[in-house]
């Protein structure tokens, strides 16, 4: 399917930021003090909680605590891509210490620009609430984008006004204060009934508490919101009411906005347009339904957007969009202090809804038409309307195309470069391309792919044919087309971009021997059936050679000798994985560590944990980065899973978690729980570890992985599972920052490099369905290593043709995976079984190809 025109169409919009905040001059300082100057507002804004700052007095203009306190939280508590994006937005490297130097060069004026044109922002509302020593006014921002509204934070003008005089010096009443609050005006469980005895109690509390005000009495919060409704309806002016998450004194249990359902139905009220904030997270499912059942709530999913991981972004918005009309979803940043949070926010916020609105049309929710129109109201027009925003503005600016900032999926100028590789692997876990000039690509290939032979799915590792069984031959042809969310410019190489592509018989309509595909399939029916998707992070093991000529041939030896873990071995070579990494973390995948590995020449990196079809496209451009920057030293690296049959394999261990709305639901709610997982956590494992028999023909799947799978070498031999059990092939592992007794997932130490890995991740999928449908259970653990109790557990298959045997009697992963693609596998494994029994040297020959 062609998604180019509605990834341009959302480059283009020029966005409606709906609730932001106060950007702050470099020389303020903390505590923050200020007040309000004005009381009309273009919509009010009630936080049941109001967020305070307290925090030592300092100055910006050396940047000791505002800039680090905002940018550490900003670009390295949420990931180091944003780092990297605000770096090359100002052309610096990508640290703090250089973006902190560019910003103290070139001053806050130059910033906002930068970023608000980066950014595409029309219009912002700003919630001035928040307690920001002199911030900038309203007035200040409008140089930045041609329209600015004002947001008025109802609970904090009522402390302001508490927090002043009754005049004649009397003590405030109820009736008094009302009265000052309704003139100045002009937790979520809200009594709409509250009865004046207990506001005026409330009251009453909040004024011997002490100032500065702090209003924390529930029934006095209920009376202004009350009597806010009441404006707000007098006026017409919306109401934004915060839910979910945000506020860090907020008791989440009575953020769920199903507490504001008496409030919904008190007719009183229902023509006050009511929008709930910050996507309602980790709620997203219930304000949904409330959007669609009461005609009065909309939808903003500022905060949300960027503040979760992408997984947790595009999980919210999709729950948004779940019930709720389009009409009443609405975009915002949520930025506050820092120009660079309106520009992340924009940027993050445009990356997710195109891949909301592209998966909408993949399950034929959505036309591309429809899905491009979806975007505008999102971005812009549901809010002009809602906020009657007098927006003298084309929305859809054309020329925003031009600048790469806009822009999605992509990190290169389009000048500059001349070749696109389009990459796909095949069933034998070959990485293939097709390369195609750039203005080919872009009038040709985006619509209508590359033509391609039904014999690219036959391929063995050791022919690039088709091999016999597999119902496939030269005749036929499909289209490899490019799935544009995957196009990246390559960082080794010049002039070049590459994309991972889909298999479709015509645009459009996939193939069924697509591997991207068959991932996608089980996906599907795990978030169908059981609304859980799984997360996936991969450790790639890997040997570094250097060529010898010895008698006139050439000979691949391992670079050194070093120990596992050795400094020296590492400084060796650490300035190629300084490139790796770099070009790594330029293709949005994080490195999370490396290491030398206990092999001669032997390393080891292990990279981010995500969505598992992210992580399966991640390991491709992973494995892409390696093996093209060592060729770039001189080296051959090589993820074949037994390089040297007398020194130890590598493996991709794959490391694997349960996510339901945003919150990973591996991990046990109960320090009692059987294990320190969940009962969902236990069924899926334990489905996994009854078909890790005829898995391991996709995670495994020449005859050489089967001479890493031995026992005492840590690739996990035996049928069993264990905790924290290196011999184990399933480990459970409670990694740092996990409360003690709990996991937070599982590895599965039989996957390697040979393995396609979207296969091998549908295969997985597949039986852990099977667990949760059968409510399976895991064994014991074994704590010790399983060779010492060698007949006691079933040992996993020692050869292909084992695994193979194992899969043909798997009727449900043969079900699940298709029968088409079942018997092209098949065939395949067949001929590398019948291949390498005959030609027991030909292993060797792997590290060409893996």
């Amino acid at each position: 399917m062609e998604f180019a025109e509605l990834r341009e169409a959302i480059g283009k919009i020029k966005l409606v930021d709906s609730h932001a905040h106060n950007i702050v001059p470099f020389d303020s300082s903390f505590p923050f003090i200020n007040s309000f100057s004005e009381a009309t507002g273009d919509a009010l804004s009630f936080a049941p909680h109001s967020l305070s700052f307290k925090a030592p007095n300092s100055t910006l203009s050396t940047f000791p605590f505002l800039f680090k306190l905002y940018l550490n939280e900003i670009l390295y508590s949420l990931s180091m891509r944003n780092l990297r994006e605000v770096a090359e937005l100002y052309g610096t490297k990508s640290s703090l210490d250089a973006v902190e130097q560019y910003r103290n060069s070139v001053g806050l004026q130059a910033i906002g620009s930068k970023c608000f044109e980066a950014a595409g922002i029309s219009a912002i509302l700003i919630d001035d609430g928040l307690k920001l020593d002199k911030k900038h006014d309203i007035q200040w921002h409008k140089q930045f984008v041609p329209y600015v509204g004002r947001l008025l934070r109802i609970e904090r003008l009522a402390e302001e006004i508490l927090d002043g005089e009754m005049p004649g010096g009397y003590t405030w009443t109820l009736d008094a204060f009302t009265e000052t609050f309704l003139k100045s005006l002009s937790g979520l469980e809200i009594n709409p009934h509250v009865s004046k005895e207990d506001a005026e109690i409330g009251l009453s509390e909040v004024l011997h508490s002490g100032k500065p005000v702090r209003i924390t009495n529930k029934s006095l919060i209920d009376h202004i919101l009350t009597r806010s409704l009441e404006v707000a309806l007098q006026f017409n002016l919306p109401l934004q009411i915060h839910t979910g998450f945000g506020d860090t004194d907020l008791d989440l249990r009575l953020s769920n906005p199903l507490h504001l359902r008496t409030l919904l139905e008190d007719k009183r009220f229902s023509g006050c347009r009511i929008v709930l904030l910050h996507a309602s997270y980790p709620f997203s499912k219930e304000a949904s339904f409330l959007a669609s059942v009461y005609p009065q709530v909309y939808l903003d999913f500022g905060l949300a957007i960027p503040k979760l991981s992408v997984h947790g972004m595009i999980s919210s918005v999709k729950e948004l969009l779940e019930l709720a009309p389009i009409k009443k979803v609405m975009f915002s940043t949520d930025a506050y202090a820092t120009p660079e949070t309106y520009y992340l926010g924009a940027k993050r916020a445009r990356d997710v809804v195109f891949s909301v609105l592209r998966d909408a049309c993949i399950d034929g929710d959505l036309s591309i038409v429809e899905a491009i129109e979806a975007s505008k109201d999102i971005f812009a027009q549901n809010a002009i309307q809602l906020y009657k925003i007098n927006l003298d503005v084309n929305i859809c600016d054309s020329k925003a195309s031009e600048s790469s900032t806009y822009m999605i999926g992509t990190n290169v100028p389009e000048h500059s470069v001349s070749l696109v590789r389009v990459i796909w692997v095949d069933a034998s876990g070959q990485h293939r391309c097709r390369v195609v000039p750039k203005k080919r690509f872009d009038d040709v290939v985006k619509k209508n792919g590359v033509g391609l032979t039904f014999a690219s799915m036959a391929m063995t590792s050791f022919v690039d044919g088709p091999a016999d069984g597999t119902n496939l031959t030269g005749t036929g042809e499909i289209r490899l087309m490019p799935d544009l969310s995957t196009r990246k410019a390559i960082p080794w190489t010049k002039q070049e971009e590459m994309v991972l592509a889909d298999m479709h018989l015509k645009p459009g309509e996939a193939w069924e021997y697509c591997p991207r595909e068959a991932l996608r399939r089980a996906s599907k029916v795990l978030k169908d059936e059981f609304n859980l998707e799984m997360n996936a992070g991969f450790e790639n093991e890997f040997y570094l050679l250097k060529k010898l000529e010895r008698e006139g041939k050439e000979e691949w030896v391992p670079i050194d000798s070093k120990p596992y873990c050795s400094s020296s071995g590492f400084d060796a070579i650490s300035t190629l994985f300084q490139e790796i990494v770099g070009a790594l973390n330029s293709l949005n995948v994080s490195v999370e560590q490396l290491h030398a590995e206990a092999g001669k020449g032997q390393f080891e990196m292990a990279i981010g944990h995500t969505a598992c079809a992210y992580a399966a496209d991640n390991l491709i451009f992973t494995r892409e980065a390696v093996r093209a920057i060592a060729s770039k030293y001189g080296m051959l690296a090589t993820f074949v899973p037994k390089y040297a049959l007398d020194d130890i394999g590598s493996g991709s261990h794959v490391h694997l978690s349960l996510w339901q709305n945003g919150q990973n639901v591996f991990v046990a709610s109960d320090p009692s729980s059987q294990y320190g997982m969940s009962k969902v956590g236990e069924e899926f494992m334990a489905g996994v570890l009854n078909h890790l028999p005829s898995i391991l023909a996709f995670t495994a799947p020449v005859p050489n992985s089967y001479d890493r799978i031995q026992p005492n070498t840590w690739s996990g031999a035996y049928q069993c599972w264990g905790n924290e059990n290196r011999e184990a092939p399933l480990r459970t592992a409670c990694p740092p920052g996990i409360p003690n007794g709990f996991v937070s997932n599982f590895e599965i130490k039989s996957f390697d490099g040979c393995a396609n890995p979207h296969l091998g991740l549908a295969a997985i999928i597949a039986a852990g369905i099977d667990g949760l449908r059968r409510h399976l259970r895991l064994p014991e653990p074994i704590d010790a290593n399983p060779a010492t109790l060698e007949g006691k557990l079933p040992r996993l298959p020692s050869s292909l043709s084992e695994s193979l045997e194992a899969l043909e009697n798997d009727n449900v992963l043969r079900e699940m995976i298709g029968e088409k693609l079942f018997v092209a596998i098949r065939g395949v494994r067949k001929a590398e079984i019948d291949f390498y029994a005959k030609n027991k040297e030909a292993y060797k020959q792997l590290i060409y190809r893996y």
